[in-house]
């Protein structure tokens, strides 16, 4: 199961790293062209920026600390990932997806000091973010639905189980 999951995230490092990769090769800084139209209605166009910073540009210019933190982070998500693989397929996939995230925009902190992100939602003003940002979001939207479905049910089991062995006794 482990090695399985070692090739999940490198295939999805992978996949962020050639499209980070394309975009850097195929476009000029501050690029922009059409992806997804509909007509005259504009979807996502994609549009070469670099981050130097976290979340929607904060902490621009701290690249050390970045590179620091998101490497605690890496660590932290790895280790709870194969101390609890086996609990729930929802907390691995999560787990799966923020460390591949993580390892992605880490990837390029280091390279090139900052993170190169392409894909801006033109349906309103908002972020242009990457693959890796992507896995983060849907990983933190896959903890939010273990914590609040699926982990109060396991606890609620094990509690019952206990009750159970005691009174078997």
């Amino acid at each position: 199961m482990a090695i399985l999951l070692i090739i999940i995230i490198a295939a999805l490092v992978g996949a962020d790293q050639l499209m980070k990769y394309w975009v850097d090769s195929a476009f000029e800084i501050g690029e922009s062209r059409d992806f997804i139209k509909f007509g005259d209605f504009e979807v996502f166009d994609l549009t070469y920026i670099r981050n130097d910073g976290a979340v929607f540009g904060s902490m621009s210019g701290q690249r050390w600390f970045l590179i620091g933190f998101t490497s605690l982070v890496i660590l932290a998500g790895i280790f709870i990932l194969f101390r609890y693989m086996k609990h729930s397929k929802v907390l691995t996939s999560a787990l799966v997806l923020f460390v591949s995230g993580g390892i992605g925009n880490l990837i390029d902190r280091i390279r090139l000091g900052s993170v190169i992100d392409m894909f801006e939602f033109k349906i309103f003003e908002f972020a242009i973010f990457n693959i890796a940002d992507i896995f983060v979001v849907f990983a933190i939207i896959l903890l939010f639905v273990y914590v609040i479905f699926i982990d109060s049910k396991l606890e609620k089991q094990k509690k019952a189980e206990s009750v159970q062995e005691s009174t078997d006794e």
